[in-house]
């Protein structure tokens, strides 16, 4: 063998070696895609349940009982208003 098969060798060697960090980088980059798509399709369904949460907590009648159970608020009557007349 000469020298010209050998430098074939080490060039075929260093293809196949090259192919194979290749193909395994790719295998990373596509488990780490596979990954970041359930992370997000995750998030959008916790977006989903927060935005559900949203429209049921600001209903006006959710509020209300709201501000009377946990906050022992009262609605306002007229003779518990205290009106304040400008001093000029």
């Amino acid at each position: 063998m000469n020298r010209a098969t050998f430098t074939l060798l080490a060039l075929l060697l260093i293809c196949a070696l090259s192919l194979v960090a290749a193909q395994q980088k790719a295998r990373k980059l596509f488990i780490a895609i596979e990954r970041a798509q359930m992370e997000e399709r995750r998030l959008n369904q916790e977006a989903l349940r927060l935005e559900y949460d949203q429209r049921t907590l600001s209903k006006s009648a959710r509020i209300q009982d709201s501000a009377r159970n946990q906050l022992r608020m009262l609605p306002i009557t007229p003779d518990r208003t205290l009106y304040l007349k400008d001093a000029q």
